[in-house]
Order: C-alpha cells, then sequence, then structure tokens
C-alpha cells in the first residue's frame, strides 16, 4: 500500500485553498500512484473569528469541499482521506475528516474528539471550543484489506484514542493536522513517533505548514510517515509540498510478533 501526504499552507480563502488541494491531488496522483492520500486539517479553510469560521463550513454531502474531495477520488480511483472540515449539522459545527473510497463513496467521517484549547508558548490563545463542538465516536475504515484509524491533531496527545484505534484493528492511524510552530517544533515529531511505537502501526501525520492569519500564527509542517518501530521514513520540510511512502505490511506483523505489547495490557 503507497500512501500519499499533501502538505498546504490554508488560508482564509476557501477558493484558492481548494483550487491548491485539487492540483496537489492530482499532481501527487499522476507522480506516485498513491492508494491513499492524505490532506491536512482545515484544508479548506484556515481563518479566525467565529463567523468565519462557522462561514467556511458546509453540510454533507451538498458542501463545495465535499464534493469536490468526492470527485477527485472517483476520478483518479484513490481513496481520499479529506484532511478535516468545517461540518455544518444543524446549529452544530464539527471539525471533521471525510474519507472518499475510489468510487467517490464516502466511507468514514471522524468529528474531532480533543478540542485545542490553548496558550501556546509566545502569548498567543487558541480556544477551538469558541466555534467547534467536540465529537465523540472511534473510526476506522478500510482501504483494501487495511485497516486505517482517524484522528485530528490535538488528538494526538491523548494515548488512549490510539490504543482504541489499535483495538479496533488499525494497521494505519492517519492525523490530519495544523501544529503550531512553538509546539511544533518540539513535540510534534516526538508525539507521532511515540503514537506510532505505543500501537505498532503506521502513523501518517500530515500537517499545515508556514503563516495563516496575516502572519500571526505560524504552523510547523514536517509531516511525515512513522513506521511501527517508530522510524520516519518519508517527511515534508517547511514549505508547501508531498511526501509518499510505501507502507509494508510484512513488516508491521513482524514487529508486532517480536514485541507483542497489545497481549500484555492488565489496565
Amino acid at each position: 500500500m503507497k500512501v500519499s501526504l499533501v502538505q498546504m499552507n490554508s488560508r482564509d480563502d476557501k477558493k484558492k485553498n481548494l483550487a491548491d488541494a485539487a492540483q496537489m491531488v492530482s499532481d501527487v496522483v499522476a507522480k506516485d500512484s498513491p492508494d491513499l492520500v492524505v490532506l491536512p486539517e482545515y484544508f479548506a479553510f484556515l481563518g479566525e473569528g467565529r463567523e468565519n469560521i462557522h462561514g467556511s463550513g458546509e453540510g454533507f454531502p451538498q458542501g463545495e469541499a465535499y464534493r469536490l474531495m468526492q470527485s477527485l477520488a472517483a476520478r483518479h480511483g484513490v481513496t481520499i482521506h479529506a484532511g478535516s472540515l468545517v461540518e455544518k449539522s444543524g446549529n452544530s459545527h464539527y471539525n471533521t475528516s471525510v474519507v472518499f473510497g475510489p468510487d467517490g463513496a464516502e466511507i468514514a467521517r471522524y468529528r474531532k474528539i480533543h478540542l485545542f484549547d490553548v496558550d501556546a508558548p509566545g502569548g498567543t490563545a487558541y480556544r477551538e471550543s469558541d466555534t467547534i463542538n467536540r465529537g465523540e465516536d472511534i473510526v476506522t475504515y478500510k482501504v483494501g484489506e487495511v485497516t486505517v484509524g482517524c484522528a485530528i491533531c490535538y488528538d494526538i496527545r491523548f494515548p488512549e484514542l490510539f490504543r482504541k484505534l489499535r483495538d479496533k484493528g488499525a494497521e494505519v492511524i492517519v492525523l490530519p493536522a495544523a501544529f503550531t510552530l512553538m509546539t511544533g517544533k518540539d513535540h510534534w515529531e516526538v508525539l507521532a513517533r511515540a503514537r506510532a511505537i505505543e500501537t505498532q502501526t503506521y502513523f501518517v501525520a500530515v500537517g499545515q505548514t508556514l503563516s495563516h492569519a496575516d502572519g500571526r500564527k505560524w504552523c510547523w509542517g514536517h509531516s511525515m510517515v512513522v513506521d511501527p518501530w517508530g522510524h520516519v521514513i518519508a517527511q515534508c520540510s517547511d514549505g508547501v509540498g508531498t511526501t509518499s511512502a510505501r507502507l509494508d505490511f510484512g513488516y508491521l506483523r513482524k514487529v508486532r510478533a517480536d514485541v507483542p505489547v497489545a497481549n500484555h495490557h492488565v489496565l
């Protein structure tokens, strides 16, 4: 199985973000022929203010970003893990990953469980709960015979979620993100490698990069694939771009047989 990561610099122009996403997905499919393509958190709109964030949201399946990703999956015959979008559902708004199979059908929908309410180093405040409702469900889906688990950004700091995904059979875990520069430089790789080692899965962490909010906020980038032993096997740098990796499930089975941690939990 091959996975391709699309690292973006989304801002508050939804039309441009969607055009950029479509072009990058098409380019990486043509170049690397992946089975799974993953975009970052808030790929369609990364802006500020409750009204702006809610205004960028869309109902499923009629929304513009939803229909674009659906059509791209069907056109290219590839599974697309559409990072995350602001989903409107009644009076609620969720930070939601939607996954489309190679025929364009929706095969998974995950609403972010852990919301980012943080005063970051450097004095910048983030209050995701001011605009976004919390999800509750643990979600997996299939790419062929492979089980893939869903998480988003701040979820990475809560290992209990990832153990539950592994217990549901996940062999790959996908985490779209918009990790901040200040936390990312110290914690992004450490946490991604830890989650891969704990769960003995391939961990696919796909981030936003560079600045948004008129240069007041920055994302870390460095999207990566980590193998079940904790080694980084593919990684983007600081800028907009893509990377791809081939996942070896024979190696995954060997790691789990050599150190069978899933059989040893007592709590």
